[in-house]
């Protein structure tokens, strides 16, 4: 048999098992790709000023168990780099942020897979400054989403999502710093939205 043949059997053969594979499967895997904007921190030191992150790409991945017809528990991460902007007395300062929550979905027509549903979720945020004089910090923090997934086979998926997090700063003194700081910033909260566009597969 030609090759082409057999790659073409091949094929049919996996369109014809995907909705199989698809009712049978309890677990999926998404991986995106965004956009996340927002947030901000205040300057630890007069003028006391407003220092914004800059809007940047981002990634995210979701690992999905379905506990019954419409609801999933899930293992969200996603990872931005960005930077925070200069003020007239601080300097640009490379910034990471990576979220890592467990949580759920919950779907409102039809079943897991199909149509509009809502997620979220609670964990960790990591935020690394790519500066000398500044440490990393973990919070905690949360996300809530809400999102719509057309399937394309039986098994795979288009994920579309708008998803917002908010972690829990609550620092009263410098942020960042470990003995020697070259910018200090302190502040209650971070804010961020971030929209999102992946595929799922179903196994």
């Amino acid at each position: 048999m030609k090759i082409t043949h057999l790659a073409g059997a091949t094929l049919l053969a996996l369109a014809t098992a995907a909705p199989a594979l698809a009712q049978s499967s309890k677990l999926s895997l998404a991986a995106y790709g965004g956009y996340r904007g927002g947030g901000s921190f205040q300057q630890d030191a007069s003028p006391f000023a407003s220092i914004d992150l800059k809007s940047s790409a981002s990634g995210a991945l979701a690992l999905n168990y379905a506990v019954d017809a419409n609801r999933q528990v899930q293992l969200f991460g996603s990872y931005q780099s960005t930077d925070l902007e200069a003020s007239s007395t601080t300097p640009t300062v490379p910034m990471k942020l990576s979220y890592l929550h467990f949580g759920g979905t919950n779907y409102f027509e039809g079943g897991i897979g199909r149509g509009a549903y809502v997620a979220g979720g609670i964990g960790a945020t990591w935020i690394s400054p790519g500066l000398n004089g500044l440490s990393s910090e973990v919070k905690p923090s949360l996300n809530l989403a809400l999102g719509y997934e057309l399937p394309i086979t039986g098994a795979l998926s288009l994920k579309a999502e708008l998803r917002g997090y908010f972690t829990l700063i609550s620092s009263s003194s410098a942020l960042f710093c470990s003995g020697g700081c070259v910018v200090a910033i302190r502040g209650d909260g971070l804010t961020q939205v971030e929209g999102l566009l992946g595929l799922s597969l179903a196994f």
